[in-house]
């Protein structure tokens, strides 16, 4: 392991969280990885002279996804059969993968993470539906950060929300988080339009990027496979809207033109400030809020934010409606949203 590795402890970190968030075999493969990174030293100095913040680079996720796709694809052997639950050595099985698929997993590790996790759409409707109940007008959805703009389609799968049902009942994409506190309002929410934006979005009808998809689900959340799996096949019946672009520059062009009467318009992106610079994050929050000082009642808009605390303590999901300004803390969420935690 690296002086540096060894000072950031970044994949110890992770596997702790892994470990309370259900996930001991991520946990574990994450462990016997810092415990013997240095037979991959390609990947060894691509971590140790990582520019910015390990934690908020998910430097750990890219690296546990690198090794579940070498897995998913059966080499080496002795990875595969780890990954099959036939024995538990992890540190060989790790050892085996370092040495022979190095660069393999360096060239992983620099692409962005794209964890499009499907389950953070039931916090988004719910927060939808909160702004249904105070304009009572049909949405018009903006997204930063669409990876493959799963979560554009949000309209089109079905939910459990604290014993509320919402959504498109029958859809093969089932989400029903473990819920805390009362249910959200039972409010419908009519999606009229809906286009996001990323930096590199993904393409489900090619079948790498699916396999990238499914290699950042932990291996030991078989549910969360396949309800993404569900989710991708949806996705190449009604094909997400994004733009190729970067994130400030696009919203500033969406929210330059005006929106129709009789539509709220509405901006959201989860997990993805992380990823903006101190100064994006900024100007983002300063053109949204420019915004929403033109909003009326007539065109209003929401703003629902799924992000970590600064100090990444835990994740919030925060609705702001404008023209009244009004900005509310609707809930505590796992980051995956496997659990809300309703303040409503």
């Amino acid at each position: 392991m690296t002086d540096n590795l060894a000072t950031r402890g970044e994949f110890t970190r992770q596997a702790d969280i892994a470990r309370a968030l259900g996930s001991p075999f991520v946990a574990s493969v994450l462990e016997a990885g810092e415990r013997h990174i240095r037979r991959a030293p390609r990947t060894a100095a691509l971590i140790e002279s990582w520019p910015g913040d390990p934690s908020a680079a998910a430097l750990a996720m890219r690296f546990n996804a690198a090794i579940h796709a070498l897995a998913r694809r059966g080499r080496p052997l002795r990875l595969e059969t780890l990954y099959k639950r036939q024995h538990d050595d992890f540190d060989g099985a790790l050892c085996a993968a370092l040495v022979s698929e190095d660069e393999f997993i360096a060239h992983w590790m620099r692409q962005p993470t794209q964890t499009n996790e499907v389950n953070r759409a039931a916090a988004i409707l719910s927060a939808l539906m909160v702004a249904g109940g105070k304009f009572g007008l049909p949405f018009e959805l903006l997204e930063l950060g669409s990876s493959a703009g799963l979560n554009l389609n949000l309209a089109h799968y079905a939910y459990d929300l604290g014993g509320v049902a919402a959504g498109t009942q029958g859809s093969a994409v089932q989400i029903a988080p473990t819920w805390h506190g009362a249910p959200p309002p039972e409010i419908a929410v009519e999606v009229l339009a809906a286009k996001g934006v990323d930096l590199h979005p993904l393409d489900v009808a090619d079948e790498a990027t699916r396999d990238r998809l499914l290699s950042f689900v932990f291996a030991d959340q078989p549910a969360r496979a396949e309800r993404l799996q569900n989710a991708i096949t949806l996705a190449q019946r009604h094909p997400p809207q994004i733009a190729r672009a970067d994130a400030v520059s696009w919203m500033a062009e969406q929210l330059a033109v005006p929106q129709a009467d009789g539509r709220c318009r509405v901006v959201f992106h989860s997990m993805v400030l992380q990823y903006l610079s101190p100064e994006d994050r900024k100007v983002a929050t300063d053109l949204i809020a420019a915004a929403g000082a033109r909003a009326t009642p007539e065109r209003p808009l929401a703003w629902i934010s799924f992000e970590w605390t600064p100090d990444r303590s835990e994740v919030q999901l925060w609705l702001t409606c404008w023209p009244s300004g009004e900005a509310r803390q609707l809930g505590t969420c796992h980051p995956y949203g496997t659990w809300i935690e309703w303040h409503g």
